[in-house]
Order: structure tokens, then C-alpha cells, then sequence
């Protein structure tokens, strides 16, 4: 334990130390900044956290972090419901639609195909996107998976899944450097990607 003269001290560092990328020293700064502010502050800060973990869920829909049974983008009627963008995670979702460039909705899979990691893909909402490309009549497939050996793996898994149904499968152009994730992109380079993606088998032959 270190050596912080106050046992609930060392207790609150300890769990700011648990969020990724804090260390020691940051966890003690934000701790130390958190006993600056007066205690409702401090409250509503507590209540946001727990109300998260309490009360968020998922889409039904498209499996993206959501308050309702369906969230915003797949009800919002101005979006085109027959093109479904396959990401990732939510962080995919938050930096695709801050390009502004895209209008269809998302396939959240949770994750991707890394055997290293014991994760296949009976893990990821692969058989739930099959499902729902039938029932809703998708016409176009955007693969936007990172450009990481484990992102073309599940991205050729799906893709060997829906090609024989009646759709176009397309990828984002390859705007980001091998290894990107796609959050960590710029906004411009993203949406350029977007918005030039590239037939999937048209990937396949390079």
C-alpha cells in the first residue's frame, strides 16, 4: 500500500488505477482533484457512474450501447435502413458518425475473431447481423473493421457468410495505414474512406 497517510486515500487511487492508461501518479492527481470540489459535485459524479452501469444497455437492434430497447440511429427515420456499416465497438460508431459522412446504420459485433484471445465467432454478433440482413433486405455491407490482421479475418469470415445473398459487400478504402483502428483516424481521413469504399472481393485479389 502507499504510503498516502489516509487509508481512503489509498482506497479511491486504487480504483482510479484500475481505468486503463491511469497510472499511480494520475489516479492521485484525479483523486486529489475530486476532494477540491464540493459534494454535490462530487455526488452527481457518483450518481453518473452508477446510473451507467445500472441503467445502460444494448440495441436490440444493432447491439450498439444504448438507454432504449432501440437506440437513436437505427430510429431515426432519416437514416437509409438498407445499408448496415459492420464496426467493431461503440468507439467505431462515435468516430465514423463524427465524420458526418455516413447515413446508414451500424452492426456492432462487440469485438473480433482473435483466437489468441479465445474469442471466435460464435463470441461476436455475426449470426445476429446474417439474421438481420435477411429479415430487414440490406443491400450494401460496409466491412469498416480496423486494418489489423484480426480485423481482415473476421472481415473475410463474414464476407465468405453473406456473399451468395442478394447485396453488395464493400469495404472502406484503405485511407489508414495497415494496423489502424479506426478511432484513432482522423475525422477527414475517415470519411473520405467512407465515402469511397471499395467492393469487398475487389480487396481480395490485391
Amino acid at each position: 500500500m502507499d504510503n498516502y497517510s489516509s487509508k481512503l486515500l489509498n482506497k479511491a487511487v486504487e480504483q482510479f488505477s484500475i481505468l486503463p492508461g491511469v497510472g499511480k501518479r494520475t489516479a492521485l492527481r484525479l483523486v486529489l482533484h475530486l476532494l477540491k470540489l464540493e459534494k454535490n459535485e462530487v455526488a452527481d459524479f457518483s450518481m453518473a457512474l452508477l446510473d451507467l452501469k445500472n441503467n445502460v444497455s444494448h440495441c436490440k437492434k444493432c447491439y450498439n450501447i444504448s438507454d432504449e430497447d432501440i437506440c437513436g440511429i437505427c430510429n431515426n427515420p432519416k437514416r437509409d435502413i438498407q445499408t448496415v456499416c459492420v464496426v467493431e465497438d461503440i468507439r467505431d460508431v462515435i468516430a465514423i458518425e463524427n465524420t458526418q459522412q455516413y447515413f446508414g446504420l451500424y452492426h456492432v459485433l462487440g469485438g473480433v475473431i482473435s483466437p489468441i484471445d479465445g474469442i471466435g465467432p460464435q463470441d461476436l454478433e455475426i449470426n445476429s447481423l446474417i439474421d438481420r440482413i435477411e429479415k430487414d433486405q440490406v443491400k450494401e455491407v460496409i466491412m469498416a473493421l480496423g486494418s489489423t490482421m484480426e480485423g481482415d479475418t473476421t472481415n473475410f469470415f463474414i464476407f465468405k457468410k453473406i456473399k451468395d445473398l442478394r447485396l453488395t459487400v464493400s469495404t472502406i478504402a484503405r485511407g489508414m495505414a495497415v494496423g489502424d483502428q479506426l478511432e484513432y483516424t482522423d475525422e477527414i481521413t475517415l470519411g473520405r474512406s467512407i465515402t469511397n469504399r471499395l467492393p469487398y472481393e475487389q480487396t481480395l485479389r490485391r
